[in-house]
């Protein structure tokens, strides 16, 4: 018996993700990822690089994505609560341009997949939140570019803030989609 549901969602390939959670009065026990569970939903990538930050409320990171070497990722929150956002960049796709959105929390333990071909941000809305996530491919940062987090063609409906976000500069400049170089 596997011990994760998948949900998939209106993008083919996107799954939101939760694990079996075993607790008692001594806290709990949960498998993050299984293989053999992942590849039974279609979740065939070999992961390669673990990733782990810590941001504080109101930041936003993102929406990036590598040209070159596009990575699939497997993403958690550990500390916190943060909406997370993939964008289809695949241009031969019907959903191209088109996201989802989930909040990803500590408390629910739930996970969010995110094949090659997508941007990828999130919004932090606790007073801290710790974010850890799997990728399948190598950062490579000459290769790093991004689209605008902000951008009405794609049309984010990012959660009510009461604080001003937190967005690097690199981040602020980055195109619209429709200016990208999307490979």
């Amino acid at each position: 018996m596997g011990q994760f549901t998948f949900n998939k969602t209106e993008i083919e390939g996107v799954f939101i993700i939760e694990p079996m959670v075993f607790g008692d009065e001594r806290g709990y026990f949960m498998e993050t990822y299984n293989k053999a569970d992942f590849y039974k939903a279609g979740i065939t990538n070999e992961f390669v690089q673990d990733n782990h930050s810590k941001s504080k409320k109101g930041v936003l990171r993102g929406l990036h994505f590598q040209k070159q070497y596009p990575q699939a990722k497997l993403v958690r929150v550990t500390k916190g609560e943060v909406y997370d956002v993939a964008v289809d960049l695949r241009k031969d796709s019907s959903t191209y341009g088109k996201y989802v959105g989930v909040i990803l929390s500590a408390e629910k333990k739930n996970m969010f997949f995110i094949p090659r071909g997508f941007a990828h941000g999130f919004l932090v809305l606790s007073e801290e939140a710790e974010f850890t996530y799997k990728c399948d491919e190598f950062y490579h940062q000459e290769d790093e570019c991004g689209i605008r987090w902000d951008d009405e063609r794609i049309g984010i409906k990012w959660p009510e803030q009461q604080i001003p976000l937190l967005i690097k500069e690199r981040d602020l400049n980055f195109p619209y989609i429709q200016d990208a170089i999307v490979v």
